[in-house]
């Protein structure tokens, strides 16, 4: 899968294009299947994530490093091909947004549990407003 990430030039990745990579193009149907799985991969490695920060760091410094990983793979995702997936029916998004609210979940709880961070906030609810904060940053 790794060769089917392609740099951008700009830090983005984006799917090859069709001509001249045959055998990559066996495996899916179409393009939008193949930049899917691009992505898939990418956020399940993402989300793999807070049980290596963990095993390294307090669980207050491991969601701080989280939290970066996110806001580069916003940045990143952003350069990729996914113009062409969103206007499909893909839960991609859906499924990738639960699974990141599922990783810092496991974060807060570490840290929740270290006396580090106050209870009561979800990964879900920190997702969004780190999403709220790139969307910010991103126009001004």
């Amino acid at each position: 899968m790794s060769g089917a990430r392609w740099n951008t030039g700009d830090g983005g990745v984006r799917a090859p294009p069709l001509s001249g990579v045959g055998t990559l193009y066996r495996h899916f149907e179409t393009r939008e299947a193949l930049v899917a799985e691009v992505y898939r991969q990418e956020v399940a490695e993402l989300c793999a994530a807070p049980a290596r920060l963990l095993a390294q760091y307090t669980p207050d410094e491991a969601l701080r490093r989280f939290l970066l990983l996110l806001v580069e793979h916003s940045a990143v995702g952003k350069g990729m091909a996914l113009e062409s997936i969103m206007a499909t029916d893909s839960p991609i998004f859906d499924d990738a947004r639960a699974e990141m609210a599922r990783a810092l979940d496991e974060l807060l709880s570490a840290g929740v549990a270290a006396g580090a961070i106050r209870s009561g906030i979800s990964g879900r609810v920190l997702l969004r407003a780190l999403g709220g904060i790139c969307g910010m940053r991103a126009k001004g």
